[in-house]
């Protein structure tokens, strides 16, 4: 990806940049003073966010951006014919399931969207009044700048694999029940099993805590690498709530590079 393609991706996010004299790309973690695309989103209408998560200190005041090509997956090997019938018969088994009372209230089941060989996969708490309707995790203005968080470190949003905790949506977008994440379970550990990402993002305090069985907060399990199924996992915000707290979007950027710098040493 070249620099000027990096800059658009960041400035979407509301992060400012700058250029010094060597050309090599800084983001201070100020006050975002132009408006970009999805701030023009914020303001123009409130976002429903699933969490609200605690303000924290302030990160390192300068991240430096890397260019790297993200080695893809081939989307036509053997082993993603073969799973094709046992994607589809998880995914009816998803449609029908009625192990918990979420199966009254939801419209439809939100199974997940993407690449079904994803080296990324990216896990978030449950769908929304959005999701809930189009069958889509993360949609809406969240679903728009999680997308130019993804690109903004090079990888489109078709390339990684997005899916929930939950397939059904809490009401009013409650947090979820235990009993209803273990019902959830199996599903998303099959997603998991089948698609074999080389790095797990969980999306949000919610998820994050769900899936290292944690109740630790957000700013302790920020910026360290986990594990879940001895594949590494690594939490960063949720974009309703950087929705919501524009300043923290310096901070998902941090997040996003110690993701990536994760990965590199993976394909060392």
């Amino acid at each position: 990806m070249d620099k000027t393609t990096r800059l658009q991706y960041l400035e979407a996010m509301g992060i400012d940049v700058w250029a010094p004299r060597r050309l090599s790309i800084a983001v201070p973690q100020a006050a975002v003073h132009s408006q970009s695309p999805i701030e023009n989103v914020v303001s123009a209408a409130s976002v429903t966010a699933h969490e609200v998560e605690p303000s924290e200190q302030t990160a390192s005041s300068v991240i430096e951006t890397v260019d790297i090509e993200l080695p893809r997956r081939s989307a036509s090997s053997p082993s993603s014919h073969a799973n094709d019938q046992i994607w589809r018969d998880l995914q009816h088994e998803v449609s029908l399931c009625q192990a918990c009372s979420l199966c009254q209230t939801r419209t439809q089941t939100v199974f997940g969207v993407g690449n079904k060989q994803a080296s990324w996969m990216l896990i978030g708490e449950a769908p929304g009044q959005n999701e809930d309707l189009q069958g889509e995790p993360f949609v809406g203005k969240a679903g728009q700048l999680l997308t130019e968080m993804l690109r903004a470190i090079g990888l489109k949003r078709e390339e990684a694999y997005i899916a929930n905790i939950l397939k059904c949506r809490p009401p009013n977008n409650r947090d979820p029940q235990a009993e209803e994440v273990a019902a959830c379970n199996r599903f998303l550990q099959q997603q998991i099993e089948l698609i074999q990402p080389k790095i797990i993002l969980a999306v949000g305090r919610i998820a994050a805590q769900s899936l290292l069985t944690t109740q630790q907060p957000l700013a302790k399990l920020r910026g360290v690498q986990h594990q879940l199924n001895d594949i590494p996992l690594i939490v960063i915000h949720h974009p309703a709530y950087l929705l919501r707290s524009l300043l923290e979007k310096a901070k998902a950027w941090s997040d996003l590079q110690f993701a990536l710098s994760v990965y590199q040493k993976l394909e060392k």
